[in-house]
């Protein structure tokens, strides 16, 4: 297999693991478990990063949940982010593993999980 068509086929898993995580997201709302929520939307957020479209819709995804919650901090982290979020992947300058939320730096590079990194071999890991 030639080094094109294994980048694709991580991009392609990539972006599978993402929508997959936005839908348990929606499946932990919809049974009332904000908290797991949350956790999916972070780690559909970390899959984001190197992606510009599914980034600003990761934020977008959390600025909703902030809403719901009625939490001002992260309804302004989250508006904050959306601006950033594009021009940051595009340029590959983004904190690699930063879990998104208003809760931690939006220039913290995070470990990023262990069963993600196989997605996400062509970032560098923080240190």
């Amino acid at each position: 297999m030639n080094t094109q068509t294994l980048s694709t086929d991580v991009r392609t898993r990539r972006r599978a693991a993402w929508t997959a995580e936005l839908d348990a997201a929606r499946a932990a709302r919809s049974s009332g478990d904000p908290s797991a929520e949350w956790t999916h939307l972070e780690r559909a957020h970390i899959l984001s990063q190197p992606m510009a479209g599914p980034h600003v819709r990761t934020h977008a995804a959390m600025l909703r949940a902030a809403l719901r919650r009625h939490d001002r901090h992260e309804l302004v982290g989250q508006l904050l982010r959306i601006i950033v979020a594009a021009p940051g992947s595009i340029t590959g300058k983004y904190p690699v593993g930063n879990t998104g939320g208003a809760d931690v730096s939006a220039f913290a590079p995070m470990t990023i999980p262990e069963d993600l990194r196989p997605l996400l071999p062509d970032t560098r890991e923080a240190s």
